[in-house]
């Protein structure tokens, strides 16, 4: 790029939106252009205070912007295949809030024609870029906590019942995605059994439950809820050697290492060899992470993808590994919680941010 800082443009003024404008707006490696909602009034808002920021209701008018590198798309699911595939078709590099889209023909689209062209295409899995993540990601790659035995995650709280998509669809992506992250073979269950619930009858399921094997015999569990009345943010790693636990809302110790845990002990007897079960009851520890905000972290990402001409850490690939396990789920949902098995042809095996 011949300008110092790159262009960009914020598509989607809601929720997630003002966020990515904050980040976009004070990061060294850009220069916010334009904010563009549906809405106009919504996007003139947000952009009031930010001289030179244009607001519009006009995504092409965005796109055929020489001075818009990027777009960054804040929109709901369901448009994410129509404008991001518009972004790319323009030439311009794109990233997308999770889910990638609405479903894995429009997601595989979408990476598709990113690859074609040479157009860097992030998901933004936020958590990804935390310190308790991005630790926990060194922990289990290099080899501290041993063989991943089991995966258990808790995201609950009250609230708020979406109109477009159910728990499943609003919660599980960020334990998804963390999982793709964090385990050395990325996201790669065989199969997935799904259960969910809507006991208010709000129309959308507001209580669900994942089961994922994965390879190797290890066993992945989430668990989403909109009813809870205590907010949790919790996942537990187990190893062979050492277990890992997240607490996302504890600010004094929001990642804890555990050397504890059960071993397999193999006992050999005159007539004949057992094994036997021994408990290791080790030290407890909690690593010195860093402070920053993620979203920093993940629009610096961008930047340095497009600049050096390779994917980001969090792509397109990793977000339709998430996209197909959601999707296998709802057909989970749809057979009564049966096992629906996910072949390694489904998408899953190129592993883009556990590279």
């Amino acid at each position: 790029m011949a300008r110092d800082r790159l262009g960009v443009a914020v598509v989607g003024a809601g929720y997630w939106g003002p966020n990515l404008v904050r980040n976009f707006a004070t990061a060294p490696d850009w220069e916010l252009r334009a904010v563009c909602d549906l809405d106009r009034a919504r996007a003139a808002a947000l952009s009031a205070e930010r001289p030179g920021v244009t607001a519009t209701d006009d995504l092409d008018e965005v796109l055929r912007r020489d001075d818009v590198d990027a777009v960054a798309v804040a929109t709901p699911a369901r448009t994410h295949g129509d404008v991001v595939g518009r972004a790319l078709a323009s030439g311009k590099h794109v990233l997308v809030e999770k889910p990638l889209a609405h479903s894995v023909a429009a997601g595989r689209a979408m990476v598709a024609a990113a690859e074609q062209r040479g157009l860097v295409l992030m998901t933004d899995h936020t958590y990804c870029y935390t310190p308790a993540v991005l630790r926990m990601r060194e922990l289990v790659h290099e080899g501290a906590i041993g063989d991943v035995l089991y995966v258990d995650a808790t995201r609950i709280n009250l609230g708020l019942v979406q109109p477009d998509v159910d728990v499943l669809w609003d919660l599980a992506p960020h334990d998804l995605a963390i999982l793709d992250f964090v385990l050395p073979g990325g996201l790669a269950p065989t199969g997935v059994t799904a259960f969910a619930a809507d006991p208010l009858g709000a129309g959308k399921a507001c209580i669900g439950y994942l089961t994922l094997p994965l390879p190797g015999g290890a066993l992945a569990h989430v668990n989403v809820n909109w009813l809870s009345p205590t907010k949790i943010r919790r996942m537990v790693v187990g190893g062979t050697r050492r277990t890992l636990v997240w607490d996302d809302l504890n600010p004094v110790q929001r990642l804890s290492v555990y050397d504890r845990g059960v071993d397999l002990v193999q006992q050999d007897t005159d007539d004949r060899r057992r094994s036997g079960v021994s408990y290791r009851l080790g030290d407890t520890w909690s690593p010195a992470l860093p402070e920053h905000e993620p979203l920093s972290l993940v629009v610096a990402e961008l930047a340095a993808a497009i600049r050096e001409g390779r994917p980001a850490r969090t792509d397109g690939r990793d977000g339709l590994r998430v996209l197909t396990v959601l999707e296998q789920a709802a057909a989970s949902l749809a057979r009564g919680g049966a096992f629906v098995p996910i072949a390694a042809e489904a998408g899953l095996v190129t592993v883009g941010g556990a590279a």
